[in-house]
C-alpha cells in the first residue's frame, strides 16, 4: 500500500514538473516571437516614416505626397532656386530650350537635368517620360494644364510669375514640405534671413533715392513697380521704388512717364541687342531724367534680375544693386 502510494506521488510530480516545463517552453517561445515582432514593427515604423504622406496645400487645392520625392519636375525658374537651395537636382526644368538661361550660382548647385521644353509651354511627352513623383508648376502659367500634370504625377501649383518676394518666401516653404525636407528648409530660410539683414545694415537709413527696374526691348520698356519680384525685394532693404502705384505688377511705359516717375536709378534688363532705350538716347526728355544725369542706368542680368525668382538669385540681386549703388 505504501509503494502504491509513493508511485502516485511520483507521477504526479513528473506530471507537474511536465507541465510547469511546457509553460516555460510557451514562455521562451512567445519572448522570442514577441522580440521578432518588435523587431518588424521598427522596421515598419522606419518604412512608415520614408513612405510618410502629407497634403500639401497650393493655389489649386490640396496634393497629397508620400515620402521624400527623387525625381523632380520644375516648370518654373523660382522652383529650380528653391530646390538648388534644398541640395536638390531637378531631373527636368522648363529652360525655355536655353541651359544659358540657368544663372551661375544654381548651375554650380544642381547637376545634369533634361529640359522639358519652355516655362509657357512644356512638353508633357518629355515631363512622362521622366517618371516624376513631384511636378511643381506656375499659377499663372500651368494652372490650365494641372489637371494632365497630375495624371502624371503628383502636382503642386504655386505662385512664381505673379508673386513678390514674401510669396517667392511662402512658396520655399511649401516647397521644402513637399519635398519631406521641412527642417532643412527652416534652416537654409534662417541663413537666407541672416544674409539679408547683412545686405539691409549696408543701405544708410537716410537713403532716399528711388529706383526702377525694368526689362528694355525693342518693343518697349517694362516697368517693375514696388509690389513686382524685383521691386519689392530692393524694398526690402530699403531702395524705394519709382512707381508706388498702379494696377499691375509690370506696366509698359513711354518716355514720357519714366519722366514723370523720374528715377534716381534705374536697372535695365536688356532683351535684345537693340532696345527703345537706343532710340530715346538721342531725345532731350530722356537725358533729364535723375537716373541719366547722373549716372545710375545700371545694365543687370536678366536672367538672375527677372526670370529667376527665389531665395539665392534674391540674394546676388542684392549684392548686385549695393555693388552699383555704394562700391
Amino acid at each position: 500500500m505504501k509503494w502504491t502510494v509513493r508511485l502516485l506521488t511520483i507521477a504526479v510530480i513528473l506530471v507537474l514538473a511536465a507541465c510547469g516545463s511546457s509553460e516555460e517552453g510557451q514562455e521562451i517561445e512567445s519572448d522570442e516571437a514577441t522580440g521578432s515582432n518588435n523587431s518588424e514593427e521598427t522596421q515598419s515604423e522606419e518604412n512608415s516614416g520614408s513612405e510618410e504622406t502629407r497634403v500639401i496645400q497650393h493655389e489649386m487645392g490640396e496634393t497629397e505626397i508620400s515620402g521624400q520625392p527623387e525625381n523632380v519636375v520644375a516648370l518654373e525658374f523660382s522652383f529650380v532656386d528653391n530646390l538648388a537651395s534644398l541640395g536638390v537636382t531637378p531631373i527636368g526644368i522648363a529652360d525655355d530650350n536655353d541651359k544659358e538661361r540657368i544663372i551661375e550660382p544654381i548651375q554650380e548647385k544642381i547637376g545634369e537635368y533634361t529640359s522639358v521644353g519652355t516655362r509657357k509651354q512644356p512638353s508633357l511627352e518629355v515631363i512622362s517620360s521622366l517618371q516624376p513623383d513631384l511636378i511643381i508648376a506656375d499659377m499663372k502659367r500651368h494652372k490650365d494644364i494641372y489637371d494632365q500634370l497630375s495624371e502624371i504625377a503628383p502636382t503642386i501649383i504655386l505662385p512664381s510669375l505673379a508673386a513678390d518676394y514674401e510669396g517667392i518666401i511662402d512658396s520655399f516653404e511649401t516647397v521644402s514640405k513637399a519635398m519631406g525636407m521641412e527642417e532643412k528648409g527652416a534652416e537654409v530660410l534662417a541663413e537666407h534671413k541672416d544674409k539679408m539683414e547683412t545686405l539691409r545694415s549696408q543701405v544708410p537709413e537716410d537713403e532716399d533715392r528711388t529706383v526702377l527696374p525694368a526689362v528694355v526691348a525693342d518693343s518697349g520698356y517694362y516697368a517693375h513697380n514696388m509690389e513686382s519680384y524685383t521691386g519689392s525685394l530692393l524694398e526690402s532693404i530699403g531702395l524705394k521704388n519709382a512707381i508706388q502705384s498702379g494696377d499691375d505688377r509690370y506696366n509698359k511705359i513711354n518716355l514720357e512717364q519714366v519722366v514723370e516717375f523720374n528715377p534716381d536709378v534705374m536697372f535695365h534688363m536688356l532683351s535684345g541687342e537693340q532696345t527703345v532705350v537706343d532710340e530715346w538716347k538721342e531725345n532731350e526728355l530722356y537725358q533729364d531724367v535723375s537716373a541719366v544725369k547722373n549716372g545710375e542706368v545700371h545694365q543687370v542680368d536678366r536672367n538672375m534680375w527677372s526670370r529667376f525668382r527665389g531665395l539665392i538669385s534674391s540674394e546676388k540681386i542684392l549684392e548686385d544693386a549695393i555693388s552699383y549703388l555704394y562700391e
